[in-house]
């Protein structure tokens, strides 16, 4: 049996593996042991950082296996086949686990892959040109490609959040995410990591189509046996539908064919940009941070009254060192986000500070149903660009904000399309900027420093989960009226970021290859 280890070190002391490994040998009387390490986490709530280590220390004779997935190998060419829509982190690890049962996914991907995909990103960024079916939200990996890479989630109860980290090690990702308390892979490493997964799925078998937007699905005697994209029909044993959160014309689709889908609550509010060595010295309690600490993130909620309704203003999609991005997924409408690289070494710190959004806020759109919400966020995004008929997005200095004055000018964002100043209050629907107001006034009594002039909020943050979710069964997982039919991920309202979407897509794989295809 291991032993394990619990250390209290500097960040000095943890900043080197070798060095770490060293302490944890010493504390363990194991001098030439094997060391797994478990978990390493920041302790700030003292003047002093210090980093938590957990670890494990294993004789040297004794089995030791820190990563024990392995790559299937397996020719699915000639096998059964099942079809994928989409090619985000529900998509891809959907295919993985179908060429671990011995079936061949076919993935269809309305977006380019990961490196063609650059050149659309850097036309919304320069030129404000949006293509709608290749953007930061659509193509090769999906909104997570070229975002942060969280990959830290409240979902373990749902699947094995430890498999998903081997899977994404095996295929590029760095060690330390199996260890550190809140893992990320950073915007600058995934796209190899994805295309990674790429090659290894068409070299086992697998097919992959971009540019191929689906069209319509094909549903014969109750069951999903296909899709059209492109004019050509894909068939076989079953649909998973991994589409992201931010493909509307699919959820039209499914409307229109009067497939079950139903409205949800979903978040909206703006993003809020500081100076990182701002957010440094509030929560390392210092002037100028250690350097081997990271940038400091923080979480931050408040629950706040109007109209003797309480409800919660959260931050979400925290990104230290990072950047706000646009990402509309058509022309006609402003949409942010935040990323940051792996060394997190951006000056500035942004992150989501949104309101829920439920059914009661949408009432004026209840004429469209189940699509309410949809409708509620587009109007939202549409006023945003209504400011600027650009994809400059509105902005306003914190303070300013929060006493609702225009501000005269504005500060360096990390947002290359640009700024314009504005009232958000005009942007954003009555309910959500009182409460914004007001949690941010709240927010300072937390974080002191925190509501400055420094600070300046863009908007909107709209896309924080889907308005909609595609009801299904929650034994089979299938949807509740159409058989072979699997909504998985974000898109169809069961996971919210990158591990909770890849669990969710190989359960979806798992359940349809057992009930149709006979592999337990």
């Amino acid at each position: 049996m291991p032993k394990k280890v619990i250390l209290s070190l500097s960040p000095a002391e943890a900043h080197s593996l070798d060095i770490l490994e060293g302490l944890v040998l010493k504390r363990s009387g194991i001098s030439n042991g094997k060391v797994e390490l478990l978990k390493r986490s920041i302790d700030a709530r003292k003047s002093k950082v210090k980093i938590r280590v957990e670890a494990n220390v294993y004789e040297q004779d004794e089995a030791f296996y820190p990563i024990d997935y392995q790559k299937p190998d397996k020719d699915v060419r000639n096998s059964k086949q099942v079809i994928i829509v989409g090619a985000g982190p529900a998509g891809l690890f959907a295919a993985l686990q179908l060429i671990e049962f011995g079936i061949k996914p076919v993935i269809l991907e309305r977006g380019k892959d990961v490196q063609l995909r650059r050149r659309d990103l850097a036309a919304i960024n320069k030129h404000n040109t949006v293509n709608p079916d290749s953007n930061y939200c659509f193509g090769e990996g999906g909104a997570g490609t070229y975002s942060d890479g969280k990959l830290y989630t409240r979902s373990s109860k749902r699947g094995n959040v430890r498999r998903i980290l081997e899977i994404l090690t095996v295929f590029g990702a760095r060690k330390e995410i199996l260890v550190d308390a809140h893992p990320h892979i950073g915007t600058n490493k995934l796209p190899k990591l994805i295309a990674n997964m790429r090659e290894f799925i068409l070299e086992h078998g697998g097919e992959i189509h971009f540019d191929s937007r689906v069209d319509d699905i094909i549903i014969k005697n109750g069951e999903a046996k296909g899709v059209e994209a492109n004019g050509y029909q894909f068939m076989g044993e079953g649909v998973i539908l991994a589409t992201g959160h931010s493909a509307r014309d699919i959820y039209l689709l499914l409307e229109r064919k009067k497939i079950e889908i139903e409205s949800k609550p979903f978040a909206l509010g703006v993003r809020v940009e500081h100076p990182q060595q701002l957010i440094d010295s509030i929560q390392y309690h210092c002037q100028i941070r250690d350097e081997h600490l990271p940038a400091a993130s923080y979480s931050l909620v408040q629950q706040v009254n109007y109209q003797d309704v309480q409800k919660g203003v959260f931050s979400f999609c925290m990104c230290p060192g990072g950047f706000i991005v646009p990402a509309a997924t058509a022309p006609g409408e402003i949409v942010v986000n935040g990323m940051s690289p792996s060394r997190r070494d951006s000056k500035f710190a942004n992150s989501g500070i949104v309101v829920s959004v439920d059914e009661e806020d949408v009432n004026q759109y209840v004429k469209y149903g189940a699509l309410a919400g949809m409708y509620y966020q587009q109007a939202v995004e549409r006023t945003a660009f209504s400011i600027s008929n650009s994809q400059a997005a509105p902005a306003q200095r914190l303070v300013d904000f929060a006493q609702m004055k225009v501000s005269s000018s504005l500060p360096d964002t990390s947002y290359q399309p640009g700024t314009v100043s504005a009232e958000m209050g005009d942007v954003l629907p009555e309910s959500i900027a009182y409460r914004l107001r007001n949690a941010f006034k709240a927010y300072d009594r937390k974080m002191k420093g925190y509501l400055t002039n420094e600070a300046v909020i863009l908007g909107v943050e709209s896309r924080t989960s889907s308005p909609v979710r595609i009801p299904r069964n929650s034994e089979t997982l299938e949807h509740v009226t159409v058989m072979r039919l699997y909504p998985a991920g974000e898109g169809a309202g069961y996971a919210g970021g990158i591990v909770s979407a890849a669990m969710d897509g190989e359960k979806c794989a798992k359940m349809l290859t057992e009930k149709y295809l006979n592999k337990k």
